[in-house]
C-alpha cells in the first residue's frame, strides 16, 4: 500500500466509489508480524488491556485467553448504542478507508483478515448502517466503530451498492463470504481509534478547498459585475501582510482578473486631482470599493489559512496509530496510552467550521448587495430581469440565503469544549471531535446551497450586462452554471435548481474544469508590477 492511496484527495474518491484501495503485500506482511507478535503475547498469558483484562473501569477483571472470542465479541455487543440518523455512505466509507490506514501501520496486532474484509467490503461497495450520534470520541469513536465491527462480524444491516438496508447476515449469504469472528485484539483494534472523526474530517477538508476555490470565482465575477477596482488584488498588498492564505488569494484574483475588462483597470501612477473653483469638489468617484470587493483576498485568505491548517491535522491523523494498546514489534513492547483521544481533530474541525460560516455569511453579503438595486451598479433588482413587481427574480433565493446563514450560525457552538466526564469517571475528559466533524460536515452542506444561489444570481447578472467584457474565468463560471440551470426570464420554482446546482458544486468530478482555472493561474503575473 503506498503513501499516495492515503492522500485527502484519494481517500474522498474512495469514499466517492471512484478509486480502490489495495493491501500491498509489504503493507499485509507488516500487519501479519505485529499480530503473531499480540499472539505471543497471548500465549504467554501477558496482560494486556482489553486483551487479557475487561475494558475501561473494568479492566480490573483478567480474563483468560480462552474467552478472547467472547471478550471482543461482547466489546462490540456493549458498544453497539449509537442513536439517530445512519452517516451518509461516503462518511462510512471515509471511515473504513481511515480505518484501514492506520491498521495497516503495523503497531495494532489486528488480524490481516480483518483490513482484507474491509478492503474487500469497499471495493463490492458494502456499507454498514452507523449510527451517527452516539460517541464521545475519547476512547476514540467507540460507537459507530462498534457498529461497524458488528456488520462485519453478521450482525446489524448493510447496504450493497447503494441498495435498501438488509441483514448483515443475509449480505454475507450473497456475497458467499462468512462473517468474521473477532478474537485477540480484533474488536478493540477496529473500535478504539479516531476513524470516524478523521474519514468525515478528510471529506471536510478536500470540501473545504473547493469551497474556497469556488468563492475566489464567485468574487472575482462579483467584483466584475459592480465594476471593482481591480488594485484591492494587487500582490504586492499581501506582501505587507505575509499570511500564507492571503498571499494565495491575492495571486489568485490577480491572474484570474487579468483578462477582465469589466474591473476598474489599475494605474501605477495616481490620478491627479482635478482643477477645483472651490477648495473641495464632492461627489467624485470613489477611489476604493465596499468590504464585500476590496477585503476578498484577507476574508477569503483568512479562510484558507484555517482550510489548510484544519488538512494539515487530518493529515497528520490518517497516518497516526490511535488505538491502544500500541504495540511496537521491533523494540518487543506493548504500551498503554491514549492516542485514541481525538482532541486534534475536535479543535481543527471547530475551528473549520467557523472559517465555514465566515465563507457562508461573506457570500449571503455579497448576495444582498448585488440584489438591491441601490447598490448594484444599474442591475435591475433581485436580478429580475423584465415586468420587475409582476416577477420577482431571485428574491426568495435570497431570503433562503439569508435563513441558512442563520441556521449556521446557531449551530457555531464549539464541541470540542463541551467534555461531560463518563464512564464512570475513566474517561473524565472527552474531545467529542466527531460531533465536530459532523456539525463541520452540515456547515459545508448549507455552504455550498448558499453558493449555489450565488452562482446563479451573478450568472444572471452577468447575461444582463455585457459577458464579453468579463474575465476567462468568470466566463468559464457563468458557462458551467448554464449547464445545470436556465437563465431566469419569468419567475419559476428555484429549489431544483439550487439543489442541483449546489450538488455539481459539491462534486468534485462536476467541478473539475472550475478548479482548472487555479492551475492555469499562474504566478508570472506577480512579477509584471
Amino acid at each position: 500500500m503506498h503513501d499516495e492511496q492515503f492522500t485527502l484527495e484519494a481517500i474522498e474518491a474512495i469514499a466517492l466509489g471512484r478509486q480502490t484501495l489495495v493491501l500491498s503485500e509489504a503493507q499485509q506482511q507488516t500487519v501479519s508480524e505485529a499480530h503473531q507478535f499480540l499472539l505471543d503475547g497471548i500465549t504467554k498469558r501477558q496482560r494486556i488491556y482489553g486483551v487479557t483484562t475487561g475494558y475501561g473501569p473494568l479492566a480490573t477483571t483478567e480474563v483468560d485467553p480462552r474467552q478472547s472470542a467472547q471478550l471482543q465479541q461482547n466489546l462490540v455487543y456493549h458498544l453497539c448504542s449509537g442513536v439517530g440518523k445512519p452517516l451518509a455512505r461516503q462518511h462510512v466509507r471515509a471511515m473504513m478507508v481511515a480505518r484501514i490506514a492506520s491498521l495497516a501501520l503495523g503497531h495494532s496486532g489486528a488480524n490481516p483478515a480483518l483490513l482484507q474484509r474491509m478492503q474487500a467490503w469497499l471495493t463490492a461497495d458494502v456499507v454498514p448502517e452507523i449510527p451517527s450520534q452516539g460517541t464521545v470520541g475519547a476512547s476514540g469513536d467507540l460507537t459507530p466503530l462498534a457498529h461497524l465491527a458488528r456488520a462485519l462480524s453478521g450482525g446489524g444491516r448493510v447496504s450493497i451498492n447503494g441498495g435498501s438496508w438488509i441483514e448483515s447476515a443475509t449480505a454475507h449469504q450473497q456475497l458467499g463470504w462468512q462473517p468474521l469472528v473477532l478474537h485477540g485484539k480484533d474488536a478493540i483494534a477496529l473500535v478504539n481509534g479516531t476513524s470516524a472523526t478523521a474519514g468525515i474530517a478528510a471529506l471536510n477538508a478536500t470540501a473545504a478547498e473547493r469551497a474556497v476555490k469556488l468563492s475566489t470565482l464567485l468574487v472575482l465575477l462579483y467584483s466584475e459585475l459592480l465594476t471593482g477596482h481591480r488594485e484591492a488584488f494587487h500582490p504586492a498588498i499581501g506582501k505587507l501582510r505575509p499570511h500564507p492564505g492571503q498571499q494565495q488569494l491575492h495571486r489568485w484574483l490577480w491572474s484570474l482578473s487579468a483578462s477582465s475588462q469589466a474591473l476598474t483597470p489599475w494605474q501605477a501612477t495616481p490620478e491627479r486631482l482635478a482643477e477645483m473653483s472651490e477648495d473641495i469638489a464632492q461627489n467624485r468617484p470613489l477611489l476604493q470599493d465596499s468590504y464585500t470587493l476590496r477585503c476578498a483576498p484577507q476574508a477569503l485568505g483568512a479562510v484558507l489559512d484555517v482550510v489548510s491548517q484544519h488538512a494539515s491535522t487530518v493529515r497528520i491523523e490518517i497516518g497516526s496509530v490511535t488505538d491502544n494498546p500500541l504495540l511496537l514489534v521491533d523494540e518487543q513492547l506493548v504500551l498503554h496510552g491514549g492516542n485514541f483521544f481525538g482532541q486534534h481533530l475536535a479543535f481543527a474541525s471547530d475551528h473549520l467550521n467557523n472559517a465555514l460560516i465566515q465563507m457562508a455569511l461573506y457570500s449571503e453579503r455579497r448576495i444582498a448587495r448585488i440584489t438591491d438595486p441601490l447598490k448594484n451598479k444599474g442591475l435591475p433588482a433581485f436580478m429580475q430581469p423584465q415586468d420587475t413587481g409582476l416577477h420577482s427574480g431571485f428574491m426568495g433565493a435570497q431570503v433562503c440565503a439569508t435563513s441558512l446563514v442563520a441556521e449556521l450560525r446557531s449551530q457555531a457552538m464549539p464541541a470540542s469544549i463541551q467534555s461531560i466526564p463518563t464512564n464512570a469517571d475513566n474517561q473524565d475528559i472527552v474531545p467529542l471531535g466527531t460531533i465536530a466533524a459532523r456539525r463541520a460536515s452540515i456547515s459545508l452542506t448549507q455552504l455550498y446551497q448558499i453558493l449555489a444561489i450565488e452562482a446563479l444570481i451573478l450568472a444572471q447578472g452577468a447575461e444582463l450586462k455585457n459577458r464579453e467584457v468579463l474575465s476567462h474565468a468568470s466566463q468559464t463560471l457563468c458557462g458551467w452554471v448554464r449547464d445545470f440551470a436556465a437563465p431566469l426570464q419569468k419567475d419559476r420554482p428555484l429549489a431544483e435548481d439550487i439543489a442541483n446546482l449546489a450538488a455539481a458544486l459539491a462534486d468534485p468530478d462536476q467541478v473539475r474544469p472550475l478548479m482548472t482555472l487555479f492551475d492555469e493561474a499562474t504566478t508570472d503575473s506577480l512579477n509584471t508590477f
